[in-house]
């Protein structure tokens, strides 16, 4: 697409909480770098009004791929635990190289935040 696809992007602000928002963005370039979107969508978010300020002042550092388009999606409500060497997106990668499409969906979260929930994957309520 020359103008860009839609990506839908979960801000995880607690695993254990299931404290997320989604923030859709339209017109994103696939040529950029993981690095790049993930800069633009920090300074977006900080900046955003309608998301409450633990959101905003979040400290987000890692991407994760959580659905694609016709693909199938995972039982967990916040973030796949699985495949994280195939679906967590590396700097330096463009996002189309890093398997990003129309429609995707994507998590961004603080990754020391990711590896703890990781290791005791229980939610509290």
């Amino acid at each position: 697409m020359s103008g860009g696809v839609t990506v839908t992007v979960r801000l995880v602000r607690s695993f254990e909480h299931r404290n997320f928002r989604p923030v859709v963005y339209h017109g994103v370039s696939l040529d950029q770098t993981v690095q790049e979107f993930l800069e633009f969508v920090r300074k977006d978010v900080a900046l955003r009004d309608g998301l409450p300020p633990p959101f905003r002042r979040h400290s987000y550092d890692t991407m994760k791929i959580i659905h694609q388009p016709h693909g199938s999606k995972t039982n967990e409500l916040v973030v796949s635990l699985e495949d994280d060497e195939k679906l967590i997106l590396r700097g330096e990668e463009t996002l189309r190289a890093a398997g990003v499409a129309h429609e995707t969906e994507l998590a961004i979260f603080c990754d020391a935040d990711y590896r703890r929930y990781k290791k005791n994957p229980v939610t509290s309520w």
